[in-house]
């Protein structure tokens, strides 16, 4: 990851944080339905590791988002 995306990566992991409390899921209940690791989960959600396609996809999916609100950042 490059260093001067790291603020979207933490952004992008804040949302699915925000999208994953809102569905009142743990992240292992996440990772579960998303058929994902949940250190994974983890990883995201503190803007650790880059997310594949199929992986956000399948996040959108749980959450009932689109993958616009996923990268919808907030200030």
């Amino acid at each position: 990851m490059k260093e001067e995306f790291e603020d979207y990566y933490r952004k992008f992991g804040l949302n699915v944080v925000y999208y994953r409390k809102r569905e009142r899921l743990t992240q292992l209940q996440l990772a579960e339905l998303a058929d994902v690791d949940r250190s994974h989960i983890s990883a995201i959600e503190l803007g650790k590791v880059g997310v594949s396609f199929d992986v956000i996809f399948q996040l959108c999916k749980v959450l009932h988002v689109t993958p616009k609100e996923l990268f919808d950042f907030r200030d």
